[in-house]
Order: C-alpha cells, then sequence, then structure tokens
C-alpha cells in the first residue's frame, strides 16, 4: 500500500517537513510493517513558460525543428536563479522538435540543471544551430504519460497557472510516498482513511475521517432497481448484504484527469486511465471501498446479484471469456451476466469514450465468495484484494456520494437524485473481555480507565459488562477483531510494544520438551559434533528414486504417494527415503568443489498402506463428521521419522605427507550406531542385501530384532548413474522404530577404577562366516569380564587358505572389583576362542 504524503497530510497532522521514512517509522509503532520509499524522480528548475516565438526551420535531413523563445519569468520581474545556460531576461531560447502548440500557449519548460525521470540531466547544448538553453516537455519525458510526440499544453489539462509558477508542484510531481505492507487480517489499512487513522494512533495527534467529510442525501427518488438474490448462501453469510447504486448524468468520459488525481494515483502505483476510471480508483484508495461504474445505457432490466448458473460464460475487461462456477458470485442483468461481483466488470457494460450516463455500484461483498472467485479465475485486482480482507460494510452509500460529488465537479456530470439502497448488512456483535485478560497475555497491568480509551480510539463502543468485565463492540471497519484476545492485541500495540517488558518466562515445572523431541535433539547435536552438517530438502522425488531406494529387492512393487500439484514434473511423488534428496546434496556440493562431505538429514518419509487418501473431498462450510474424518484418516500415509547419512571423501584434509583416512561403509556403520547409543539401544549389524547397495558391503541394521535400515557403500552402478564421487556411502535408519524401543530412563555403566587388560586374536575362518556372527560368538565365550570387543582387521590373500579369511578383534577385559591377572584374561580369551572354533570351525592364526 503507497500512501502519498500530500494525500496523508489532508486527514492528520503529519508534518509539511515530514519524510517517507518519518511516516512509516511511526506506523511501525502500530504495527505495519515498512516496504519502501518513492521520491520524486523530477528535480531542479521546472517552471511554467509561455510561447512568444515558434520559428519553423527545416533541417538537411528532412525534420523541421522549431526554434522557440518562452518567456519563464512574470512581466516586470526579474530571472532570479542562477546557472549555465539560464537567461537574465527570463526569455529561454529553445530547440523543439514537436509542433502541437502555438504562440501564447503555456507548456513547461526544464530549465538546465533539472534532472528527468531516467536521470536524464538538462543542460544548455549546442544543436541545429542555436544554443537550445532548456527543453519543453512532453508528458512522457515528465513521466506522468506515454505521448512522447507532442508537448505538454497547459491549457489541455483546464490550466492556466502564472507564468514562472513551479510546474512540478503544478502537476503534483513533487510528491513522495511511503509503501507500506499490509497483512492479511488489516484490510482496512487499505486505505487511505485506514492508515490516517493509524497514523493518529501511534502519533496521539487529531485524525479527520475522510467519509466524514462527505454528505450522503437522506433521501432521494427510487433509482434502478436492484435484486439480492442470494437465498442459499454457501458460505454461511450471504454473497451481497449491502448494495447502493447511483447515476450521474451528463457525464463527458472525455475530459482530462485533474493533474493532482493523476498524480496521486501514479504515486500510489495506479496508471491512470481515463476520468471515469480515475475517479473510482480514487476513492477506492480513500476511502477502501471499491467502485464498479456501468455504462447505464447498456443495462437491460433490474441489476440481479446471484450465483451463477451452470455453464454460464462471462467475457471480463480485460478481454477474457471465463466459463463461471456454481459458487461464484455475479452481477446480471436481463442479458446474463454482466461481471464478476468484487472481482471484475464485464466487457459488455463498461465505461467508454462514448458513455454520458454513469451508474455506480458500491456493495458490500462476502469476503469469502470474493477470495475463492479470485483464486478460481486466477483474476487478481486491487477490488478482490481489498473485498476479500473485508470492506466497511456502512462505507458503501459514503463512497458512493464520493464518486457522485467527483463526476460533477470534475466531468461536468448532473447527480440525478436517484439513490438505490437494498439489503442490511450484518455488524460486529459486542465482545465480553474480561478486564484481567490484557495483564493475563500481555504480562502489563494496565489500568482500566487504559483499557476503555485504547478500545474507544480503536472505533470499539466500550460498556460496563457483568462483574469484572467490559462489552466492547469492534467498529464497522474492523471485521478481524471478533475475539476477546484480538480486542488484547489492539490494547498493546496502541499502548506500545515497546512498554512489554522483556523478560525471559520461565517453564512451569513438568513442562518442556518431551521425552522423544529431547532424544532427537541428543542424537542430531551428537552428528553434527561428529564432524556431520545437517541439510534440509524438500519431500519431493522422482518415482524412479522411490523405486530405488524405497524397497530393498529389484523389481519390487512400491506404493506411492502422488502429488496433485507438484512443483516440477521431475518430482511427482513424495519420498519412501531420505537419500534421494540427501544424494542431491551431495552431488550439488562435490559439483562446486567440496569433495569431503559428511550431510545428515532428519525427517519424514511416506509410506502409503492400501488407502491412499479418500474418494472425495468433504463439503465446505459444514463439520464433516466423525465418519468422513476418519476416512480421511485412513487414507493419510504412515509417516516415521527418519534419519540418515551420506559420506564421501577424506575425514580429515590431506597434509604433508599423509593423504588423509577416505571414509567407507565403516563410517556409515559407526554413524548408525553412534545414534543407537545416544537413545539408549543396541544396534545389531548383520551382512545384507539391497538394490541400491554395494553386494559385499551392505549391512542390515536391526534394533529389538527388527529390520530399522541400511547401512553401506552404494553400488557402482548407482553411484555412476547419479554422477557421485566413487565410494559414496550412506546410512538411513528408521529413528521412529528406534525411539519406540528405546528404554523411558538410560541408566550410565559404572566406570571401574580397575585397569582393563587388552588381548587381541586373529581367526582364520571361512569366507561365509561374517563378522557379526564371529564376534557374538567370542563375546558369548569370554563371558562376564570382557568389557568391549573390536573388529580392527580383516584379511584374505598370501598365507591365507582359498575360500578362507582372517578376522582379528581386539578383546578388552576389566573386573568391577579388583585388578585382572594376564592369567585370567587369557582364560577369557581361550574360552571365547573355544567357542569360535566350535561354533565356527575357527582357527587361529
Amino acid at each position: 500500500m503507497r500512501i502519498p504524503l500530500s494525500w496523508i497530510r489532508e486527514h492528520t497532522q503529519f508534518p509539511a517537513s515530514g519524510t517517507p521514512e518519518d511516516l512509516m517509522a511511526e506506523l511501525v509503532r502500530v504495527g505495519l510493517e515498512e516496504e519502501d520509499v518513492h521520491l520524486p524522480e523530477i528535480s531542479g528548475p521546472v517552471v511554467v513558460g509561455k510561447v512568444l516565438q515558434k520559428s519553423p526551420e527545416p533541417q538537411s535531413n528532412g525534420k523541421t525543428i522549431n526554434w522557440c523563445h518562452v518567456q519563464v519569468v512574470p512581466d516586470g520581474q526579474t530571472q532570479m536563479l542562477q546557472g549555465e545556460g539560464i537567461s537574465d531576461d527570463g526569455v529561454q531560447g529553445v530547440v523543439c522538435g514537436a509542433d502541437n502548440f502555438e504562440v501564447g500557449d503555456k507548456v513547461v519548460v526544464t530549465l538546465p540543471g533539472s534532472v528527468l525521470p531516467g536521470d536524464f540531466r538538462i543542460s544548455a547544448r549546442k544543436t541545429y544551430g542555436h544554443l537550445s538553453a532548456g527543453m519543453i516537455a512532453s508528458v512522457k519525458e515528465l513521466g506522468i504519460g506515454e505521448d512522447h510526440e507532442g508537448i505538454l499544453v497547459l491549457s489541455s489539462l483546464g490550466l492556466d497557472p502564472e507564468i514562472g509558477d513551479d510546474a512540478l508542484d503544478l502537476l503534483g510531481l513533487s510528491d513522495a510516498a511511503a509503501e507500506i505492507n499490509v497483512t492479511p487480517d488489516r484490510g482496512y489499512a487499505l486505505s487511505i482513511r485506514g492508515v490516517a487513522r493509524e497514523y493518529s494512533h501511534a502519533t496521539g495527534t487529531a485524525f479527520t475521517d475522510p467519509a466524514s467529510l462527505v454528505g450522503v442525501p437522506e433521501s432521494g427518488s427510487a433509482g434502478h432497481e436492484v435484486i439480492l438474490d442470494d437465498a442459499a448462501p454457501i458460505y454461511g453469510t450471504p454473497g451481497c448484504d449491502k448494495f447502493v447504486a447511483r447515476r450521474v448524468t451528463g457525464v463527458n468520459p472525455n475530459a482530462p484527469t485533474p493533474p493532482w488525481m493523476a498524480a496521486r494515483l501514479r504515486l500510489a502505483g495506479m496508471r491512470p486511465i481515463s476520468l471515469v476510471v480515475d475517479i473510482s480508483n480514487y476513492v477506492m484508495w480513500e476511502l477502501g471501498q471499491p467502485l464498479h461504474f456501468y455504462d447505464a445505457e447498456k443495462l437491460t432490466g433490474a441489476i440481479q446479484v446471484r450465483r451463477a448458473a451452470a455453464g454460464e460464460k462471462l467475457t471480463t475487461l480485460d478481454e477474457k471469456q471465463r466459463e463461471l462456477d456454481a459458487e461464484d458470485l455475479v452481477i446480471a442483468d436481463d442479458s446474463g451476466s454482466i461481471g464478476l461481483a468484487g472481482v471484475m466488470g464485464g466487457a459488455a457494460t463498461e465505461v467508454s469514450a462514448e458513455t454520458s450516463t454513469v451508474l455506480i455500484e458500491s456493495a458490500h461483498f462476502d469476503p469469502i465468495t470474493v477470495s475463492r472467485t479470485k483464486r478460481r479465475h486466477r483474476l487478481p485486482s486491487e477490488a478482490s484484494k481489498r473485498n476479500e480482507r473485508g470492506v466497511d460494510p456502512l462505507i458503501a452509500a459514503v463512497a458512493a456520494q464520493r464518486a457522485v460529488q467527483l463526476l460533477v465537479d470534475l466531468a461536468g456530470g448532473t447527480d440525478s437524485g436517484e439513490v438505490t439502497e437494498v439489503g442490511e448488512p450484518v455488524l460486529p456483535d459486542a465482545i465480553a473481555m474480561d478486564l484481567q485478560l490484557p495483564q493475563q497475555l500481555i504480562g502489563v497491568d494496565y489500568s482500566t480507565e487504559q483499557i476503555t480509551q485504547t478500545l474507544t480510539d480503536v472505533g470499539c463502543r466500550v460498556e460496563t459488562g457483568q462483574g469484572d468485565s467490559l462489552q466492547v463492540t469492534p467498529p464497522s471497519w474492523r471485521p478481524d477483531i471478533d475475539i476477546p484476545e484480538a480486542l488484547v492485541e489492539e490494547i498493546a500495540r496502541l499502548v506500545g510494544f515497546d512498554k512489554i517488558p522483556s523478560r525471559l518466562p520461565a517453564a512451569p515445572a513438568g513442562r518442556g520438551l518431551t521425552l522423544a523431541q529431547g532424544r532427537r535433539r541428543t542424537v542430531f547435536n551428537g552428528l553434527a559434533a561428529d564432524g556431520y552438517t545437517e541439510v534440509l530438502n524438500y519431500p519431493f522425488c522422482s518415482e524412479a528414486a522411490n523405486e530405488l531406494f524405497g524397497a530393498s529387492d529389484e523389481g519390487a512393487a512400491v506404493a506411492q504417494v502422488r502429488l496433485a500439484n507438484p512443483i516440477s514434473s521431475q518430482y511427482p511423488v513424495l519420498r519412501r527415503s531420505l537419500l534421494p534428496g540427501l544424494l542431491d546434496a551431495v552431488r550439488r556440493n562435490v559439483s562446486r568443489g567440496f569433495g569431503d562431505t559428511a550431510l545428515f538429514e532428519a525427517g519424514l518419509v511416506f509410506l502409503p498402506g492400501e488407502q491412499i487418501g479418500s474418494p472425495e473431498l468433504p463439503a465446505l462450510g459444514i463439520h464433516p463428521g466423525d465418519a468422513v474424518i476418519n476416512d480421511l484418516k485412513d487414507g493419510t500415509p504412515h509417516q516415521p521419522q527418519h534419519v540418515a547419512v551420506a559420506l564421501t571423501g577424506h575425514s580429515a584434509p590431506e597434509g604433508l605427507g599423509d593423504a588423509g583416512r577416505g571414509r567407507d561403509w565403516a563410517d556409515a556403520v559407526e554413524a548408525a550406531r553412534t545414534v543407537a547409543e545416544l537413545v539408549g539401544v543396541q544396534i545389531e549389524v548383520v551382512q545384507g542385501s539391497h538394490q541400491a547397495f554395494h553386494p559385499g558391503r551392505t549391512a542390515e541394521l536391526r534394533c529389538a530384532g527388527s529390520l530399522v535400515g541400511y547401512a553401506g557403500e552404494l553400488h557402482p552402478q548407482v553411484v555412476e548413474a547419479e554422477n557421485l564421487p566413487a565410494r559414496t556411502s550412506v546410512m538411513e535408519l528408521d529413528f521412529s522404530a528406534v525411539l519406540e524401543a528405546a528404554p523411558s530412563i538410560i541408566t550410565a555403566e559404572p566406570i571401574s577404577g580397575y585397569p582393563q587388560t587388552t588381548q587381541d586374536v586373529a581367526l582364520i575362518v571361512d569366507d561365509a562366516v561374517t563378522a557379526a556372527a564371529l564376534q557374538a560368538t567370542l563375546t558369548e565365550g569370554a563371558g562376564d569380564l570382557l568389557e568391549s570387543i573390536e573388529l580392527f582387521d580383516v584379511y584374505s590373500g598370501e598365507g591365507i587358505e582359498a575360500g578362507k579369511k582372517s578376522l582379528a578383534f581386539a578383546l578388552r577385559f576389566r573386573a568391577e572389583d579388583r585388578t585382572l591377572t594376564s592369567e585370567e584374561a587369557s582364560a577369557a580369551r581361550a574360552g571365547a576362542v573355544a567357542l569360535a572354533a566350535e561354533r565356527h570351525s575357527a582357527v587361529q592364526r
């Protein structure tokens, strides 16, 4: 919302020396958001001049220029401006290429030293054999129109200013504007009326309501018939509950728009089109009430406000034919629909250059109806922006009268005296508010007088309620105030957010993170501490990616959740795995030179069951019922949280004489163990297989006997197809399942004060024996003295029989009550080796 400063000054006490920044600083105090500043694009001496001489001079290039003398200082006065090229006698010599002016015309003269839009600087220069000291400007050069072929003759605008007057002030080109962002709940601020009221709240200064300056006639002859025909409202309220129609005859649609009005509209961000259209936009910007003007002679019969008929079509003002929906509210006459209510009018009845009688529509429409129609037809407009946010239902008659005044004053029209008003809008109900509620919600002890005065300033009617409460009736222009908490927000906003103390609230005992939330945070912090960087990816992926990572067996059927309106045709489904997005992030980082990557992501995956979605969406405007809600829930896919990591490159940067250790499948497995350890569960790592993983370097991750994920190295074909570095390793865990298996309390193991004893063992076993199986056997055979066991070497080759391999383990023994002797440790080791020999035919190397 752009606010020309000259406009806001008419209704507030904003100082003449105030800047857009000053205005925004005050408005920010009451919760409006600053956006931008729009300053004048023209500077320097730009004055009204009178043409004294116009001498055509044909040129050799076939062009004819005019050598002109232009008087820029009133008779009897001397030139006060100084600068190169400015004449002392007040008569400038100017070369002009246009020919649409005559001697005696008053024009706009840009003198040397002025700057026009586009940083076009005016200076005295030699051209066509003359020293041209300035320029006679066109509307395009002044930035107020598109006509560049002709000079702006001020009489064409109905102006007869004095020679030497400041043309920037005359044409409104010296004004500036502040631009604010208006949130959807504060539609009243999409008008000068609303912003002026907010400025008065912020500064405590007087405010003149522009609506109070308009004298609405109390009576008049019956005007054009209007029928409100919405007997079965779709959203609980009628599509239109107030419609005002006024007629103005004898309008001259070709009359020029006054410069002050055109300048304000341009500064407000609206392009001046024609006087009648400009008046409609001007009133909307001033009062916040969208209007629509009809050529009255093109109407046939009464105006009807109704829902569209099935298959009905309408050509709107943008010359597009639209097929209407039964929910659309339309304005119609006997010929059919002639406009989309509150959004855009129809082309059949628009005002043209031949229009002489204008019928003014000023109506209050249901915001939901307007909003859905706008979105359905993808037809945003300044009118719909206001109507969908809620317009003051009591301003319709005022806005219509304001439009009548401007059409009479500026377009030469005559008020027919006909007034049509139908409908009775529903006004806000009184709200009961406990006087203690502001203090309870905000933490500031507002006095009763402070509360009452603030709400009265907002425009509310405040009365004493039962007990310690108030009965507050919101003003008609604030549909967003409908609950006590909204009243509290107004009190906090207008008294001042800066009056709210900055105190860190103390969490009540027993509150804070839930057990699951706390463990998620612990795991994420733990992965970050291990050197992983967290990433967040969109939950969208390709069908091929889901088929690859979402099922372990190639060719297995994979149920997928398809998006009705995907943001990209490449990603039409919701992910079943975190790995597709994570690997995209790896690929982007590697392509930018970050080859050593360690990334992790935590997020939901979508695993649909037999039912996906529901056969149809429930009807709007009514409670769907438990059966419908349960059906919707049944169609909602299972959404467990997963944790995944992806690793490439080296764990540490290369140094002098040190190539660094390359990351591999073992790091991915260790990440899974880290996650499990941080939540207090045991992860079993066993040899596994998955179509996306390397056949010999894949680990199944099991928790409480259930498969919860995979870790290992990606399949070489996948690495090549995905353009990833060789030996890329990944891990993905069903974190929700891990959390379910976690104990409610994690008990720390006591730390023994006695030293540990370490013994190594290397066993030769068949290739078919997995390291996990052998490790489990050694753990069982070693007994209670074994504190930990770790695989540190796998070897096959020279010295080892074909079909065999050597697995070396470090066994650490410790007793809680004594220092172990070497004999005790050796005996435990021997028990482990004996059990391995019995079960796996293991032979010590």
